[in-house]
C-alpha cells in the first residue's frame, strides 16, 4: 500500500486561511453586525466614564467649602449607570459570539466530514486515523475558541482604541502625540513576532495530530501489546512522541508568552512620558487636574486593548495554524467524478474481466503487470497466492477504489470507468477479514446498507450465517446494543454478523476477503454451503489463504507478483503440479 504520511507538507497560506475563516463568519453577517453595533455602544458608554470621572474630580478640586457635592454625586451616579450598561452589553456580546462560534464549528466539522466521505481510499491509506480525527476535533475546537473570545476582543479593542484616541486628542493634542509614539513600535514588534511564532504553532498542531495517531494505533492493538508483553517498549515510544508534542507546545507558547509583557513594557514607557509631560503642562497652567486624570484613564483604555490583543495573539496564530490544517484537508483532491456520460449499471449479469491491467499505488512503482482474467456470471472465483502477490489490489481495482494505470476492467463488457461509481459499488457486497461493526443494535448492524429491511429478512440472513442461535441467547436478542467496534462480542461473532450483512444485501456480485478466517472449521463449512445456496446467479470473488476452503471453486486464479501465473479448477491445478500445487502441498505438509 501507499506510504502513510502523518504530517502534511503543503505550503502554508495564512492569509488564505484567514479569508476562508472570515467567509465562514460571513454566513452569520447579521449576527456579526449586531455584535459590532453592541461593541460600539458598549465602548462608547465605557468611554464616557473617564470624562465623567474627570468632571467629578474637577468639582472635588474646587477647594474647601467650595465643593458642590450634589454635582460630584451627579457625575458619580452617571458613571455607575454607563458602566453597568456597558457591562450588560458586553455580556450580550459574548453570548452572541459563543452562539456564532458554535454554529461555525458545527458547519466546519460538517464540511470536513462531508469531505472525508468524498475522498478516495488512497487518502486514508496515506494518513493516520488519529491525525484525521485531530483535524476534526482538536483543530476545529481551537478555531471555535478563537472565534468565541478573540474575535469579540478584537472588535472591542478596535472601538476602544479609536474612541480613546479621539477623547485624548480632545483633551490634549500634545499628550496624544506622546501616546501615538507607541503604535509604530507595537505594530513592528507584533509583525516580527508573528513571523517567529506562527511556524511554531503549526508544528504544535502537527505534533498533536501525530500523537493522536500513535495513541489511536496503540489502543486498537492493546491486546497484541499485552500478549507480547510490549508495554514497556510502547511506554518508551509514547514518551518520545509525547516529548515531541510537549516540546512543540513549549516552543510555541514560551515565545508567544513574551509578547504580552513586552507590549506592556512599551505601553508603560508611554505612561511614564505622559506623566512627565502632563506634570509640565499642569505646572504651566495648560491643563487641569481633572483633564490629566481623564487623559490618564483614556490612555489606559488606549493601551489596554493593545496589550489585550498582544496577549491573545498566541491564540490567533494557533487558530490560523489549525485552520491551515483543516483547509488543507478540505483542499484535498476528491475522488474523481464520474464521466460526463457515465452509465448506471443495472440489470447486472456479473461477467467481470480484467484486460491487460497494470497498476501501482505510487508512480513509478508498478505492482501489477499486464494482468488478465475473466469471471463468468454466477461463478465462484477464488484468488490465491502468497502475501503481497496483488490479491487485495485486484479487489480495489474491481470496486474502483483505485483506477488502473493501463488496460481496463469491465463488468458485463462495459468499462467500469464509464459507469457511475455508486451503481458499480452497489452491485457488490463485501466481507473483509478486518471486520467492521458500529455502536448500535444487532438488527441495525445486519441491516446496514439495506434500507427498510424487515426483521424477518434480517433473521433469515442471520440463520444462513449461523449467528441466529448466538443472537437469541443475548438478553435483548436482535435489539441488543453492540458496543463501539464490537468490544462486547468475539471477533468470530463480529465476522458472522458481517457475513449476515452481506447475505442480506441485494447485490449481484460478492467479494470475500478471508471472510471466514475467525470461525471454526465446522462453522466455516456450514457457512460456505449456505453462501453457495444464496449466491446462485451471483458472481463471487473469494480471496483465500487456506486453500482447503476453495477446493469447490468454479475457477481458481493463482496470482504471483501481480500476474496470474495459473488458472483452472482445483483438480486441474493439482494435476499440473505447478505453483498452486506447491502452495497446496506447503500448507498440508
Amino acid at each position: 500500500m501507499a506510504r502513510r504520511d502523518t504530517i502534511m507538507t503543503k505550503p502554508k497560506d495564512s492569509r488564505g486561511a484567514l479569508r476562508r475563516l472570515l467567509s465562514y463568519l460571513g454566513t452569520f453577517r447579521l449576527m456579526i453586525l449586531l455584535v459590532a453595533v453592541m461593541c460600539v455602544c458598549s465602548n462608547i458608554l465605557a468611554l464616557l466614564g473617564p470624562s465623567l470621572a474627570g468632571s467629578a474630580i474637577n468639582e472635588a478640586a474646587a477647594g474647601p467649602g467650595q465643593v458642590n457635592f450634589e454635582r460630584v454625586g451627579y457625575f458619580a451616579s452617571r458613571m455607575l449607570i454607563v458602566y453597568m450598561a456597558s457591562s450588560l452589553l458586553t455580556v450580550l456580546i459574548h453570548i452572541t459570539m459563543v452562539n456564532v462560534s458554535k454554529r461555525v464549528a458545527r458547519k466546519m466539522r460538517q464540511d470536513v466530514f462531508d469531505k472525508l466521505m468524498r475522498l478516495p481510499v488512497g487518502y486514508f491509506d496515506r494518513h493516520q486515523a488519529g491525525d484525521i480525527i485531530s483535524r476534526v476535533s482538536y483543530d476545529v475546537d481551537v478555531i471555535s475558541t478563537c472565534m468565541s473570545t478573540d474575535v469579540t476582543a478584537i472588535l472591542t479593542s478596535l472601538v476602544t482604541v479609536f474612541g480613546a484616541l479621539i477623547m485624548m486628542i480632545r483633551i490634549s493634542p500634545p499628550l496624544s502625540l506622546v501616546a501615538l509614539v507607541t503604535i509604530p513600535a507595537s505594530v513592528a514588534y507584533t509583525a516580527h513576532m508573528r513571523k517567529l511564532t506562527q511556524p511554531r504553532f503549526a508544528r504544535r498542531s502537527k505534533s498533536y495530530g501525530a500523537m493522536n495517531g500513535f495513541v489511536e494505533e496503540q489502543i486498537s492493538g492493546q491486546k497484541t501489546i499485552l500478549a507480547y508483553a510490549y508495554e514497556d517498549q510502547i511506554d518508551r515510544q509514547f514518551d518520545t512522541v509525547n516529548h515531541t508534542a510537549a516540546q512543540a507546545f513549549y516552543d510555541a507558547d514560551s515565545l508567544g508568552m513574551t509578547i504580552g509583557p513586552t507590549m506592556g513594557f512599551i505601553n508603560n514607557i508611554c505612561l511614564s512620558l505622559i506623566a512627565l509631560l502632563g506634570s509640565v503642562l499642569y505646572m504651566n497652567g495648560a491643563i487641569g487636574l481633572g483633564s490629566i486624570s481623564s487623559f490618564v484613564l483614556y490612555s489606559r483604555k488606549f493601551s489596554g486593548p493593545i496589550n489585550e490583543v498582544a496577549n491573545i495573539i498566541n491564540e490567533l496564530f494557533s487558530a490560523l495554524a489549525a485552520a491551515e490544517r483543516v483547509f488543507s484537508l478540505l483542499d484535498e483532491k476528491e475522488e474523481l467524478t464520474d464521466a460526463e456520460n457515465a452509465e448506471v449499471l443495472d440489470d447486472v449479469r456479473g461477467d467481470v474481466a480484467l484486460n491487460h491491467v497494470s497498476f501501482g499505488y505510487d508512480p513509478g512503482n508498478t505492482i501489477i503487470h499486464d494482468l488478465s482474467m475473466r469471471a463468468d456470471a454466477g461463478k465462484l472465483i477464488a484468488i490465491v497466492g502468497p502475501t503481497g502477490a496483488g490479491k487485495t489490489t485486484m479487489i480495489n481495482l474491481l470496486m474502483r477504489f483505485y483506477d488502473v494505470d493501463g488496460g481496463s476492467v469491465t463488468v458485463d463488457e462495459k468499462d467500469i470507468r464509464g459507469l457511475t461509481r455508486r451503481s458499480l459499488r452497489s452491485a457488490y457486497a463485501m466481507v473483509l477479514q478486518d471486520t467492521w461493526v458500529f455502536r448500535g443494535t444487532i438488527f441495525e448492524n445486519i441491516a446496514y446498507g439495506r434500507e427498510g429491511a424487515s426483521m424477518e429478512e434480517v433473521v433469515a440472513a442471520a440463520k444462513a450465517a449461523h449467528i441466529h442461535p448466538f443472537i437469541m441467547r443475548l438478553p435483548e436478542g436482535y435489539e441488543t446494543v453492540i458496543s463501539e467496534d464490537g468490544g462486547n462480542i468475539s471477533k468470530g461473532q463480529k465476522q458472522l454478523l458481517t457475513i449476515a450483512r452481506a447475505m442480506l444485501y441485494d447485490s449481484h456480485m460478492l467479494i470475500l476477503d478471508e471472510a471466514t478466517s475467525n470461525v471454526d472449521t465446522s462453522t466455516e463449512r456450514e457457512i460456505q454451503h449456505a453462501m453457495r445456496r444464496l449466491m446462485q446467479g451471483r458472481t463471487c470473488f473469494v480471496i483465500a489463504h487456506r486453500l482447503s476452503t476453495i477446493q469447490n471453486a468454479d475457477h481458481i486464479l493463482v496470482v504471483n507478483r501481480g500476474d496470474v501465473v495459473e488458472q483452472g479448477t482445483h483438480e486441474e491445478l493439482m494435476r499440473a503440479k505447478g505453483f498452486y500445487y506447491r502452495l497446496y502441498r506447503a500448507q498440508f505438509e
